[in-house]
């Protein structure tokens, strides 16, 4: 009785210590050296978050990919509540958590595909004809280029006109990835073999495919209103000047929304874009503060480095989380417009 016991005990402690270190390996909270807290509870974002470090991506990038990588943290951890619940039957949200997912390593060079951006490249200053703007598009290129030297811009137009620039880019790499992944799933549905599994993955196929369709639109769209802003300059009486705001805006207006919910939506949309102009300006004082925090350590004053690295971490540390606010806000406005007026696939 007494070895029955101890068997027993042994075996349970075994399985403690089994869910502890899968529940450690998965949430952590500190670093392997116990000294700095470890970024992320999910354990495959912060090696993503370590390799980003590695690579040495600009200051902003570097912000950027942490808002994207905490918003990523939050919806896998709300997925998996819901799966211990049975609420993911399907694995619809599962799968797409995982297309949310390369297209954070594609957006960041991340991806294991040949990506031409330099490593440093920071785009405050993509703007700066010497270093060549390339934005992976023969149609964007030449719009661009032709933006630069049209002369109907001034230089904060400039800024703002190739913040739109590279959000369409970013928006064409999310579609190629969507496209890979109906790919590889309706290669891996040609070997099914019962006809209700057939039936229940060829809906899935189809509601990817719609989404494919009003992704595709949504890019024709944005490229239309980027060449006419390129032809005509930007008008004086638009509403908005973010990217990510003009584009909910115009969403809205599609949308089924009465004049008091747009009306209410647009002042909305104004807190929203003085949130991301405050956030842009974070990023430029960060940005600011890695070009001096360089120049402090080349001349090896141990003091000043000490201080001009407190500063440095200091304004990375506010540029991450007013970055993560302003994209659960993002979030939450266009949650808001899809309940009340679009279809889920038109976002």
């Amino acid at each position: 009785m007494k070895a029955l016991c101890l068997v027993f005990c042994l075996f349970f402690s075994v399985a403690v210590m089994a869910g502890k270190y899968t529940r450690e390996m998965n949430e952590q909270n500190i670093s392997n050296d116990g000294k700095n807290p470890v970024e992320f509870r999910i354990a495959k974002l912060n090696q993503v978050w370590e390799k980003a470090n590695r690579m040495q991506l600009a200051p902003v990038r570097l912000s950027e990919l942490h808002s994207d990588l905490k918003m990523q943290e939050r919806e896998e951890l709300q997925w998996k509540k819901l799966k211990a619940e049975g609420l993911d039957e399907d694995g619809e949200r599962e799968a797409k958590l995982r297309r949310s997912f390369h297209i954070i390593l594609a957006k960041y060079g991340m991806d294991g595909k040949k990506d031409n951006r330099a490593l440093d490249t920071n785009s405050l200053k993509d703007h700066d004809p010497k270093q060549g703007d390339m934005f992976d598009d023969p149609r964007l290129d030449k719009l661009w280029n032709k933006a630069k030297t049209s002369g109907k811009f001034s230089e904060q137009e400039l800024q703002s006109l190739h913040r739109e620039f590279q959000h369409h880019k970013d928006k064409i790499h999310e579609y190629n990835i969507v496209v890979d992944t109906v790919s590889r799933t309706e290669e891996i549905h040609k070997n099914v073999i019962s006809p209700l599994e057939e039936d229940e993955k060829q809906n899935a196929l189809h509601e990817k495919h719609t989404e494919l369709k009003q992704r595709m639109r949504d890019l024709n769209q944005g490229f239309e209103r980027l060449r006419k802003i390129t032809h005509e300059g930007f008008s004086s009486d638009n509403e908005f000047k973010e990217p990510r705001v003009i584009e909910l805006w115009e969403m809205a207006r599609r949308s089924n929304l009465s004049e008091d919910a747009l009306d209410s939506l647009k002042e909305e949309l104004k807190h929203f874009e003085t949130k991301v102009e405050k956030h842009q300006h974070y990023q430029e004082q960060l940005d600011y503060s890695h070009q001096k925090l360089q120049h402090v350590e080349a001349l090896g004053d141990e003091e000043h480095i000490m201080r001009h690295k407190e500063k440095y971490n200091n304004l990375a540390e506010k540029a991450r989380e007013m970055g993560y606010k302003m994209k659960k806000h993002l979030q939450d406005i266009t949650n808001k417009i899809s309940r009340n007026g679009l279809p889920h696939n038109e976002l």
